[in-house]
């Protein structure tokens, strides 16, 4: 039944697109134009993909925790740490510049030196007041050290906050109206704004000025992916043309194969324009890899005109027998490695569906655009000249063909033995493959801001915040004496903890209203005694203006509060313990029974996210290697060739592995990514030698040998090619400034160059020392169908 109805379908594919050249091109244009129009849909992407599924016992916590808070990390941070801050001239224009960033309408509000409250108690009415810490700007020296010994001796609360005590590090908060934080407009103030405001300061003053923050962070982080995309699609087109031209030697086929890669490229913008998917950090990869995916198509269809051209000279049946004896090959090459990218549609992570939706769309289409540009625009040109067929006859190449065959003819023992050793090696190295990263490790490690972090790391210990939410299911229920000592105890355990900062509660409210009932005195900065409760509670109750600092820890009603702290970059497997330690001090401190107390912020959701991803990222694979073996089972009809042509895949893989656990490259969202990339890609290969030497075999009678060796000579060629240019295809990533990218980029082209070989070796030695049951059945049955139709007429392939 398959045999009818695919039986003359390319030939007839053949006919169709050479009798209605014109209008086919004029369609691609057509689409083209439109696909362009789309590209004012693109936006590059203003959020912080959350990788985790909306109904992730994580995400249903973060989403409860800004319900009632509001978004975390809106803060943009700014800090000096230069005594030449503490001269009237530097001094007073550090705290105009809090007041310029003030002005604002992006800026919520604004926490420094400039608009600093102190807490303290009005003995007439005895209520607490907040006062300005600086009443008038400063003019002499004594003065600024008189407030700066004020502050970073007297003030407690602000410790960490606003200054450092051990550097004289003073810092500014700027934060973010919340209404903007996931818009063009953050990024444009940031830019632009802020940029220009901080760059007039240090020109003024001569002093350094680090800026960080999640907001600031990711801004920048958005731009170098923006600028880093112009960069890898002209990488990507001139490394491949140089490649494709030193061998093909035709300015010709180069410039064919250009357009239509350069016209792929178009359609991928066109495409993230039509479904307004916005660019991510991996939908920023696709045009590129297009670019690099493409270029294969190319080379097949090109080098298998030439062929034919150099059998018989004769353009039609040449053009005719490029589309229906290469057609379907490329086809199916093109579909597994399109099956390789779909295969994350089925995780729950925006980020990874939408990129795997559009790779995989954009595979399909740049098949569609080689098989029909190629023939069309070849059939409008002269027959290539003798000039350009040299390279089917180099002696290099002969030299490397003869060497494979005498590989697979003479030394397939010591091919065996070859990859049983390195298979043993690779496993011994994958168990030193550890699971982890950090939020910041694949951040662009020569900028500014990747620097700034590191900064204030070291200063305020981390910028990334975890909130710990603790509901007294209770009215009022924080500010009872028993919840405040269990959140003080629980901060103090916090504090032990060298990666996380100082944590900042209603507590430390509490704290600062005694040592402001007390006169200020710093060593009364402690929670009230029972006796002393009831005074300083009273006091509260009479005091106005405290409920804009009490919103900012407690919610409405006084059930619940937020203990936020800050954690440094650490690796994944680090934050796991942190977390541990921490879970492990609120079930002690916090009894279930009594409250509902969890852990959430940005650095929780990454360290989730992360676990999450690599899990989801493995069975993507596992699913990827499930599809493309039905698929090849479908097109051989055989379990054993199924086997056959998944192990010199599923090795290269196996290698890299190993590489990665030998050089201590851990598995992480980045490096997981290479697996189900490179197992598609690198499938190809074997697709189009097993369709060669199927073919091979019914031209030969059924004599293994014979094909093996003609589907090597024919096929080894176009992989060789192909196979280098997808290595150096790839290679361009390394460009890349992002340690994710990076390492993607590396991993993959190592990968498809051990896929290169053992396609090129170890594949036509499995055939010929397990493929003879097979044939010997097909003597009797033939194949139910051909991947490569047989030629109807003109001379055979050698």
């Amino acid at each position: 039944m398959v045999a009818k109805l695919t039986k003359g379908f390319w030939p007839k594919v053949a006919r169709i697109i050479l009798r209605n050249r014109i209008l086919i091109l004029i369609a691609i244009a057509a689409f083209t134009v439109f696909l362009g129009f789309q590209w004012k849909n693109m936006q590059f992407s203003n959020t912080e993909a959350n990788i985790l599924p909306d109904d992730h016992p994580a995400t249903v916590q973060y989403k409860a925790f800004t319900k009632i808070f509001g978004e975390e990390g809106n803060a943009i941070v700014l800090a000096i740490r230069d005594t030449a801050l503490f001269t009237p001239q530097n001094f007073n224009r550090w705290n105009k510049l809090s007041k310029q960033l003030e002005a604002f309408p992006e800026i919520d509000f604004v926490l420094s030196t400039d608009n600093l409250k102190v807490l303290v108690k009005d003995d007439e009415t005895q209520a607490f007041i907040m006062e300005p810490f600086l009443k008038n700007p400063p003019e002499t020296k004594q003065e600024i050290d008189s407030l700066t010994h004020h502050l970073f001796n007297e003030l407690p609360f602000y410790d960490n906050l606003i200054y450092n005590p051990k550097s004289g590090t003073i810092q500014t908060i700027a934060y973010l109206d919340k209404d903007i934080m996931n818009t063009a407009v953050r990024n444009e103030f940031i830019l632009n704004d802020l940029g220009d405001l901080v760059k007039s300061f240090e020109d003024e003053t001569q002093l350094d000025v680090r800026v960080s923050g999640m907001p600031y962070i990711r801004t920048w982080n958005t731009k170098s992916i923006v600028d880093e995309i112009g960069i890898f699609i002209v990488a990507a087109l001139l490394v491949t043309s140089i490649i494709f031209f030193f061998f093909f030697r035709s300015f010709r086929a180069t410039f064919i194969s250009m357009c239509v890669v350069i016209i792929g490229v178009m359609w991928a913008f066109g495409f993230l324009g039509l479904l307004q998917y916005e660019i991510t950090i991996l939908t920023a990869l696709i045009p590129p890899l297009i670019i690099v995916i493409g270029i294969p198509n190319c080379i097949f269809l090109i080098n298998k005109y030439q062929q034919e051209v150099n059998k018989h000279g004769n353009q039609a049946l040449s053009l005719q027998r490029v589309i229906s004896k290469i057609g379907n090959a490329t086809l199916m090459t093109n579909i597994t490695t399109a099956s390789g990218f779909a295969t994350f549609i089925i995780l729950d992570s925006d980020l990874l569906k939408e990129f795997g939706i559009v790779a995989s769309i954009n595979i399909v289409g740049i098949f569609i655009l080689s098989l029909l540009i190629i023939p069309i625009i070849y059939s409008f040109m002269p027959l290539p000249k003798t000039k350009h067929l040299k390279h089917l006859n180099k002696k290099w190449m002969d030299f490397f063909v003869n060497w494979m065959e005498r590989m697979v003819r003479h030394h397939r023992i010591a091919v065996y033995i070859t990859t049983v050793a390195v298979l043993v090696l690779s496993i011994i190295g994958i168990y030193q493959i550890k699971i982890t990263g950090s939020r910041i490790e694949d951040l662009p490690k020569n900028t500014h801001f990747y620097k700034d972090i590191q900064f204030f790391e070291q200063e305020f210990d981390g910028i990334m915040p975890m909130e710990i939410v603790v509901d007294t299911e209770r009215k009022n229920g924080v500010i009872k004496p028993a919840t405040l000592k269990r959140m003080d105890e629980l901060g103090m355990t916090i504090n032990e903890i060298p990666e996380l900062s100082r944590p900042i509660s209603v507590v430390e409210l509490i704290k600062y209203s005694k040592q402001a009932f007390y006169n200020g005195i710093p060593k009364y900065y402690q929670l009230p005694t029972s006796q002393e409760n009831t005074f300083i509670m009273d006091a509260a109750r009479k005091s106005s203006g405290n409920d804009n600092l009490l919103e900012s820890f407690v919610d409405s009603t006084g059930q619940t509060a937020r203990l936020t702290t800050y954690m440094q970059d650490v690796k994944i497997d680090r934050m796991e313990e942190i977390e541990r330690d921490v879970q492990q001090a609120i079930n002690k401190f916090f009894p279930s029974e009594r409250y509902k107390v969890f852990m959430t912020g940005k650095a929780l959701l990454f360290l989730k996210g992360t676990k999450y991803l690599v899990k989801n990222l493995l069975l993507s694979l596992a699913l990827a290697i499930g599809l493309i073996s039905l698929f090849m089972a479908y097109l051989f009809r055989s379990f054993r060739m199924v086997i056959i042509s998944l192990v010199p895949n599923l090795l290269p893989l196996v290698i890299t592995a190993g590489v990665m656990g030998y050089l201590g490259v851990p598995i992480k969202p980045s490096t997981i990514l290479v697996f189900s990339i490179a197992f598609g890609i690198s499938v190809d290969d074997t697709i189009h030698f097993l369709a060669k030497y199927r073919q091979e075999l019914a031209a030969h009678k059924w004599h293994i040998k014979r094909s093996v060796y003609a589907a090597l000579r024919e096929t080894g060629v176009s992989m060789f090619y192909t196979s280098i240019v997808l290595f150096f295809g790839f290679s361009v990533f390394i460009i890349s400034s992002f340690g994710g990218t990076k390492a993607l980029g590396g991993l993959v082209s190592a990968t498809l160059l051990f896929a290169m070989l053992s396609n090129l070796i170890l594949l036509p030695s499995l055939l010929l020392s397990l493929e003879r049951s097979i044939a010997n059945k097909q003597v009797l049955k033939k194949p139910q169908i051909d991947i490569l139709p047989k030629e109807e007429d003109g001379p055979k392939d050698k």
